[in-house]
């Protein structure tokens, strides 16, 4: 079957999936489903043979249990899965989501800003519509307000009839395309700054937001909020965590949740933790900088008043700087404002995706369960282990000599080393039937094959260390049992063949991403430009070492010059010399004398026991004389 083919069927089988699934009352996006299917063909459970072609079985098996997978609402899997895409298609940095937002902005004022700068108004009436336009721009690319709220429009009005007067379109007609651009940009900017001026003052600017109040506001609250969440969601993973691990140790007999949804619940609440956590150090950032920015504006604001208090006219060269900068950090402010809303709303994607594991215990009989248990958190696990460690707690590299080890007491930037797995102890992962423990590194990091592992105890570790291969491979085999552990466990470079979910196309190959290498080459000029030609480049190395050895035979010449009355104070003369070499001299001579050394010998020391100990004593010393 050719790459289109294949392509086709993968096409039709999602596109099945989906709409068999929409007739059943689920509404799911085709990336669900291509990922789903993925994990459909993974799961050794399923039996599919990826280098064959599907017969009809085998797509209809596949519709099936992936339908069947996709509509099962008591599935914690499922709701993660969902959350892990919702997420990646969702989710921007801060500086993607900047650089949209630029980008929006720019084209939402590109319809305006070209019919002013390509516009040939000649009458009076055209030169009118042109500057209602200008003023148009200036009030869509300041962000002040709306151009249906009359007051934003009357004060923009005036704040460019101040700087730009009507008569000076004139001027304005006769600049190219990219110096009319220019200056609408910084005639919107400057018309910013002054309206945001006159707001503080009182003097106007009743109908502009208040944004550095609103975000003083706002931004505590999400903070704190956020926070709330964070530490209700950790306490919920680490009751499951400690359930998980006393019913592996004493079966699972004692409770009616089968333990693949126990454990598919834990899975679901540490995928949330990480994706509060992400959240939260972005809404933690943009506190940071809304700081910075508000300082930077009130600072702004008192120049700008010491350079106006008192004053019926200021120069333009000294103020209209100080108004672009005020407009500056009035875009930074309502910029962090759009961020934080777009991650109030990541926050609020992320709950839809927890009913199941909501609805599998409920608080009080998870209470009940773990009657008796103490609950640790992440950080008593560690500090527990960390407190009392021992000198044999810790990882001897001598005692495992084949492998690389790393301790912090030996490690610089220990703390910077990225562990695989999120941090997770593998050993534990596999031998506790996928427990996630977070590891120790105060005991030791494995390095192995250019990856970092940390563990929860030392005899975890040199167990994981005695066969690192077989762990890994038992790790990724669980990863196809359970698919949501490749995002929540960072396992891609394992499963490099399965596409992210932001790459990911509805008519992808079922597994295998296609190869794309070929042979190329690229090809290009000596000189690209004639006016950065050097005379004085040599590709030649003989030649390069001609010109070093007439450098070096320089040292043996002397520079001459010559003055006349003419030339006199005309030109700089120069004149080279070495100095003077330093010279010692000797006048007196060191002499030594020695005497003979002593040279006493003595035989007969080694006796037996039958015989008594006759001893010679023989002196060769030479004689002082010769």
């Amino acid at each position: 079957m050719s790459r289109a083919q294949a392509e086709s069927v993968i096409k039709n089988i999602i596109r099945e999936i989906a709409q068999e699934c929409s007739s059943k009352g689920e509404k799911i996006s085709e990336t669900v489903v291509a990922f789903m299917v993925k994990a459909v063909v993974l799961d050794p459970k399923n039996h599919f043979n990826v280098d064959r072609t599907l017969t009809k079985q085998d797509v209809q098996k596949l519709i099936e249990l992936c339908v069947n997978r996709l509509l099962d609402h008591r599935s914690p899997a499922l709701d993660t899965i969902k959350m892990q895409v919702d997420f990646d298609m969702q989710y921007m940095s801060r500086r993607e989501f900047l650089d949209e937002l630029c980008k929006v902005l720019q084209s939402r004022v590109a319809q305006i800003s070209r019919e002013i700068t390509d516009s040939r108004a000649r009458a009076r009436d055209e030169l009118e519509g042109l500057y209602h336009k200008i003023v148009s721009y200036v009030v869509q690319h300041s962000g002040l307000g709306s151009l249906t709220d009359i007051n934003i429009v009357r004060e923009v009005t005036a704040g460019v009839q101040s700087v730009f007067p009507q008569s000076e379109l004139g001027t304005f007609m006769s600049l190219t395309k990219k110096d009319k651009e220019r200056q609408l940009s910084e005639l919107s900017m400057i018309v910013t700054g002054i309206c945001l001026f006159n707001k503080d003052c009182g003097k106007g600017g009743e109908s502009i937001q208040n944004l550095p109040g609103y975000l003083n506001e706002v931004i505590p609250d999400a903070t704190r909020d956020l926070e709330l969440e964070l530490e209700a969601c950790q306490a919920k993973a680490w009751k499951y965590t400690a359930l998980v691990e006393r019913l592996t140790e004493t079966g699972f007999s004692s409770c009616k949740v089968p333990p693949d949804l126990l454990r598919q619940a834990l899975y679901n609440l540490r995928q949330h933790e990480a994706f509060l956590k992400i959240t939260l150090a972005d809404v933690i950032l943009c506190a940071k900088q809304v700081e910075t920015l508000q300082t930077e504006f009130i600072e702004q604001l008192k120049l700008l008043k010491d350079k106006v208090h008192g004053k019926k006219a200021v120069p333009t060269a000294q103020v209209f700087p100080l108004f672009i900068d005020l407009a500056k950090q009035w875009s930074g402010m309502r910029d962090e404002s759009a961020l934080l809303s777009f991650l109030s709303d990541v926050v609020v994607r992320l709950r839809l995706h927890l009913s199941a594991q909501s609805q599998l215990l409920s608080e009080t009989q998870l209470n009940t369960l773990l009657e008796g248990v103490h609950v640790k958190t992440d950080m008593e696990r560690v500090s527990e282990s960390s407190g009392k460690l021992l000198y044999e707690d810790k990882i001897d590299p001598s005692e495992m000599m084949s492998c690389e080890w790393f301790l912090p007491e030996t490690t610089a930037n220990f703390d910077t080393l990225p562990l695989q797995y999120r941090g997770v102890c593998g050993y534990t992962l596999v031998e506790k039937d996928g427990l996630l423990l977070p590891a120790n590194t105060a005991i030791g990091i494995l390095k192995h094959r250019e990856r970092y592992y940390g563990f929860v105890s030392k005899e975890a570790a040199y167990k994981f260390a005695s066969k690192p291969d077989e762990y890994i491979s038992l790790i990724a085999d669980r990863a196809k049992s359970c698919p949501e552990l490749i995002q929540l466990l960072e396992l891609y470079q394992q499963f490099a063949r399965v596409t992210p979910y932001s790459e990911m196309q509805s008519g992808e190959k079922l597994l295998v991403k296609p190869l794309t290498k070929s042979d190329s080459s690229t090809q290009t000029d000596t000189h690209p430009v004639d006016m950065n030609i050097v005379k004085s480049y040599e590709w030649n190395e003989w030649e390069l070492r001609r010109k070093a050895l007439k450098l070096v035979s320089l040292r043996t010449k002397v520079t001459h010059s010559v003055q006349t009355d003419l030339s006199h104070f005309r030109r700089h003369n120069c004149t080279q010399t070495y100095l003077p070499k330093d010279a010692v001299c000797q006048t007196k001579r060191d002499g030594t004398s020695s005497v003979p050394k002593p040279q006493i010998y003595l035989a007969g020391l080694r006796g037996e026991k039958t015989m008594a100990t006759n001893m010679i004593k023989v002196n060769l010393t030479r004689s002082v004389d010769e």
